[in-house]
């Protein structure tokens, strides 16, 4: 792992949802407070205003964010949530404004993935869409950047800590990567197999929290790990199924997609699923 020191933090949350013209940055309410609660945050209040169009340096107006800086102090929140993706800059100026953790719509996804990841697969697929989220947002809420002192063995000729910092996060990410290689290599060879053997494979595709894992059991007579919640499934699961005579598929479990989230479409173990024949789909 990275080790790098970060500020840890606790889960009083305020929501913040903003009524937004722009398609680009439109967010379903609804939905992220089902996330909030899957992650295991405690909502403290919500905050939603309106607009146009997405302010460029506090995303929601540097008056609405004076409010929701006094909020957390009413409050005393520990982290504010924002239904939305914002830009490595906007998160810092609203950290500096609110003086308050500030956490956008992907990176709460991630820390939800981070916490349901089981294979070794999965967590290295979700470390990875960390760190290349980190990637872009490395000066925010470390404590130890404008440190210029030297670090045996890590740090070059006059190099700062923050130019460390990305060095070894982009050396963790080429590991990381060289890891999933080998995997991939690895899950090729039992797809081939399969394709060998003539065994249809069954993909139940669809969204989060709609049933999926639940079907799986009934099909499969499994007990895959089952919850009314967002995202209670990450890793897939494989099972074959004996079917009529001597007729056998390969049922899989699948993460659950949501129709807002461009975070889940980025991420590897869902651009697998698109690698399927569309007739090996079961949608729901």
């Amino acid at each position: 792992m990275l080790d790098i020191e970060r500020v840890e933090g606790g889960n009083r949350a305020i929501l913040v949802h903003m009524d937004i013209r722009d398609e680009a940055h439109r967010e379903n309410l609804s939905e992220f407070k089902e996330l909030v609660l899957s992650s295991g945050a405690a909502i403290l209040t919500i905050a939603t205003t309106s607009r146009q169009r997405a302010d460029p340096k506090y995303f929601i107006g540097s008056g609405k964010a004076k409010e929701i800086a006094e909020l957390v102090k009413q409050h005393d929140a520990d982290v504010v949530l924002f239904n939305h993706a914002l830009a490595a800059s906007q998160e810092r100026n609203l950290e500096g404004l609110i003086e308050c953790r500030v956490l956008d719509r992907t990176g709460l996804i991630l820390d939800i993935f981070a916490r349901r990841a089981r294979s070794f697969e999965g967590k290295l697929q979700v470390e990875l869409a960390q760190l290349r989220h980190l990637s872009t947002r490395l000066v925010r809420g470390w404590t130890h950047l404008e440190r210029q002192k030297g670090g045996i063995g890590l740090r070059g000729p006059g190099e700062t800590q923050l130019e460390t910092d990305r060095r070894l996060l982009n050396l963790r990410i080429k590991q990381i990567n060289k890891r999933l290689d080998k995997v991939k290599k690895q899950r090729e060879q039992g797809r081939q197999a399969r394709q060998k053997a003539e065994i249809a494979t069954v993909s139940l595709v669809g969204y989060t929290n709609a049933g999926k894992s639940s079907l799986f059991n009934v099909l499969s007579e499994d007990h895959v790990y089952v919850q009314d919640q967002l995202f209670a499934t990450l890793d897939p699961t494989l099972r074959r199924v004996d079917l009529s005579g001597d007729v056998a598929m390969i049922l899989a479990d699948t993460v659950g997609l949501s129709v807002t989230c461009r975070t889940i479409w980025s991420m590897p173990f869902v651009q697998l699923c698109r690698k399927l024949p569309k007739h090996s789909y079961c949608y729901m």
